[in-house]
């Protein structure tokens, strides 16, 4: 390390030349950025200060001493991880002066978490962020719809990934289709690029719903599913939203949003569709479990209805019988009266027949009397002057009739 051309005599003024503040300034500057061009610290951010500028300025500090730092807007806005007060650090950097305060910060470079990454840092942030908002929330993930006809995925269309998928779902569920929105999934501009595809997969007519698919990968590669602008793109879409990004150990903050998170996309592929050969096998069996189910009750109902049949026939037999046994009783008691009726009738009408053959012409015929018809056999004479000479009539004796014609009166 260089020393300042300046001595100090104790007695008294020195012999040399006397400094401008500028100068002293300037030569310290020299020194220190010579010297200090490449330091790397610890310590805790204190004093942080975001401006409109978009530089960010704070202070570093330990438990005896702190320092300034800033780090300019185009270094700032690479940070994966937000900067707040309390945090400690390890920060690199170049040392300046700032010659208008005569004060010296460090223009810092990099700066990442102590003790953890910074990518897993801002993991834990956007994490803490979105659950605090209720991105997370079970209530809202919405169940897959049992038998998909139309599935949007988004990955690289050169991806293993996607191919996976596309076989798995073909031999499992044949008639799915299967529409590839391409989307970058690695690098500057994917997280962009998976939202736009999310929002364009929301206007696909009959779609299902939306699977989103990556291989594996480190924290680095897979870092655009960790982007609040893919997390909120998820929670915004109407379809259903299925994550498959990494590897089973790999949890990304899309994961945590989404409605179904799969390990593999392999495995968001057994997931989404139903395996055809097993739907049949359980079709089948719940055929011969309802067949079962339906003809055991009806084998049941014969049964009962047999008995039920039985019983009926006896308890007819029985209410017949006893219905014959009063018909025939009935009977017997209606054939008594109508016997009694028939003599009562028949004594009266012998009384009447033996009043009327007391009455009758033909009961005092037998007594020696005629009765004289005219010739029509019905009108009866009972004076000479109702025939006239040569008239037949007839007379009616208790025994036979006579024929004769009048010859004279």
């Amino acid at each position: 390390m260089s020393r300042l051309p300046l001595s100090v005599n104790r007695d008294g003024p020195t012999s040399e030349r006397l400094m401008t503040v500028s100068e002293l300034t300037g030569q310290v500057r020299a020194v220190l950025q010579a010297d200090f061009a490449d330091v790397g610290l610890t310590g805790e951010i204190t004093g942080l200060s975001r401006p409109r500028s978009g530089h960010v300025y704070l202070s570093l500090k330990d438990d005896s001493a702190q320092i300034r730092a800033v780090m300019w807007k185009s270094t700032a806005q690479k940070l994966a991880f937000d900067l707040d007060n309390g945090l400690a650090v390890r920060a690199w950097g170049s040392l300046e002066v700032y010659a208008p305060r005569g004060d010296y910060q460090i223009i810092l470079r990099k700066i990442e978490p102590e003790g953890i990454g910074a990518l897993e840092l801002a993991f834990r942030q956007v994490v803490a962020r979105l659950e605090a908002e209720g991105l997370f929330e079970p209530e809202r993930k919405r169940p897959l719809p049992l038998f998909p006809g139309r599935i949007v995925v988004i990955s690289s269309p050169t991806g293993a990934a996607i191919r996976d998928f596309v076989q798995v779902v073909g031999r499992r569920w044949p008639m799915a289709e299967i529409l590839i929105a391409p989307a970058k999934v690695q690098g500057q501009g994917a997280a962009e690029e998976v939202a736009e595809a999310i929002a364009l997969a929301n206007t696909v007519a009959g779609a299902d719903f939306v699977v989103l698919a990556r291989g594996g990968g480190s924290l680095e590669d897979l870092w655009a599913f960790n982007e609040e602008v893919v997390a909120r793109a998820i929670f915004a879409s109407r379809l259903p939203v299925v994550s498959a990004i990494g590897h089973e150990v790999d949890v990304t903050v899309s994961d945590l949003v989404a409605d179904v998170r799969a390990l593999t996309p392999t495995d968001a592929a057994s997931r989404c569709v139903p395996d055809l050969a097993e739907l049949r096998v359980t079709l089948d069996l719940m055929g011969q479990r309802m067949a079962r189910a339906v003809s055991e009750p009806i084998r049941r109902t014969r049964i009962r209805l047999d008995t039920l049949s039985d019983r009926a026939d006896r308890a007819f037999e029985l209410r017949l019988g006893r219905v014959r046994e009063k018909l025939t009783h009935l009977s017997d008691r209606a054939t008594c009266a109508i016997r009694l009726d028939l003599d009562r009738r028949e004594q009266s009408l012998g009384r009447l027949a033996a009043q009327l053959e007391a009455l009758s012409p033909l009961k005092v015929l037998s007594r020696g009397y005629s009765l004289t018809l005219k010739d029509d056999d019905v009108t009866v004479l009972r004076s000479a002057d109702e025939v006239q000479v040569g008239d037949v009539i007839h007379t009616r004796l208790a025994s036979g009739t006579l024929v004769s014609r009048v010859i004279s009166k």
